[in-house]
């Protein structure tokens, strides 16, 4: 949940504890109101600390909130006065702003990880334009490794569906872990991003869009992560489970883009000192596949 900072507003203002002890609070949130209390003095992070344990199972934590104290003077709720302080028994609530928020989208490398799913050997007959995904998979490791951006790799039950095709370079990856769950939100993935300082943005590609990918990245963003879904870079055996795939997760707030506007929102300057080596990259045309026209 990203809560508002409470800002000045007139009347309501509380004043500095006099003593120790708790106050009584009506906490309120959509139709519920809840008698609690805090200790004297508390401030806007415990109130904050406070909605949260009691309502923690019914806030949307993908919108935005701002904290309200009931006013006698004005008979109604006014936003909560800057440096309010608990000091005798209120009424608070906690309102969910009507604008959902929405993910910029804005990539840096210091903050993304890459995941490569399932670019297996096995697969290749099977998935539609699996040839032009897999170069466009290379270009997007290259880049990683040019950005020094972490790549997590897994395969899918790979002693029966082989290894990555030896197409992809693999060099460098952080991880490369064999798995039998369809998501790549494993254990050990998990405890590769915890390892990674900063991570917000996940840029994901591979296979099968309407499995793999689309398990993998409900899962992250269920965690806070966002997700990047590359277009060019994904398929499965059917069009139809593709399109509807990448639609469904289009309206959960997933960022469905392409390889090209990727990378290059990663270096975001001409002058970036990477930046000719990335335009290198996508200097090659991408495939003619048809791919992009199936979203």
């Amino acid at each position: 949940m990203a809560a508002a900072e409470p800002g000045a507003a007139p009347g309501g203002g509380g004043c500095a504890p006099a003593g120790g002890g708790s106050v009584p609070v009506l906490f309120c949130f959509s139709v519920f109101a809840r008698p609690s209390s805090v200790p004297h003095g508390a401030g806007y992070e415990l109130l904050i600390q406070k909605f949260l344990s009691l309502y923690g199972d019914q806030i949307d934590m993908h919108r935005k909130f701002v904290v309200q104290l009931f006013a006698e003077e004005w008979s109604q709720y006014i936003d909560l006065p800057k440096g309010f302080l608990v000091n005798e028994r209120c009424k608070v609530r906690l309102v969910p702003l009507q604008i959902q928020i929405t993910t910029l989208g804005n990539l840096t490398p210091s903050s993304t990880v890459f995941f490569c799913c399932d670019m297996q050997e096995r697969f290749r007959p099977a998935i539609k334009y699996f040839g032009d995904i897999i170069s466009v998979g290379q270009r997007l490791l290259q880049g990683a490794r040019l950005l020094g951006i972490p790549v997590i790799v897994t395969e899918q039950y790979p002693k029966g569906l082989g290894s990555t095709v030896q197409e992809i370079d693999l060099t460098g990856a952080k991880l490369v872990l064999p798995k039998t769950k369809f998501s790549m939100v494993l254990p050990e993935v998990e405890a590769a991003l915890a390892e990674i300082p900063g991570v917000r943005s996940v840029v994901l590609f591979g296979v099968e869009t309407h499995v793999c990918i689309q398990q993998t990245a409900l899962e992250l963003i269920g965690r806070g992560l966002e997700v990047h879904i590359v277009a060019d870079a994904t398929s499965s055996r059917s069009m139809m489970d593709r399109m509807f795939a990448l639609e469904r997760l289009a309206r959960t707030g997933i960022i469905v883009t392409t390889s090209e506007a990727i990378l290059l929102q990663l270096v975001a300057d001409k002058e970036h000192p990477k930046f000719k080596e990335i335009q290198n990259l996508i200097k090659a045309s991408a495939p003619e596949s048809g791919l992009l026209s199936k979203v």
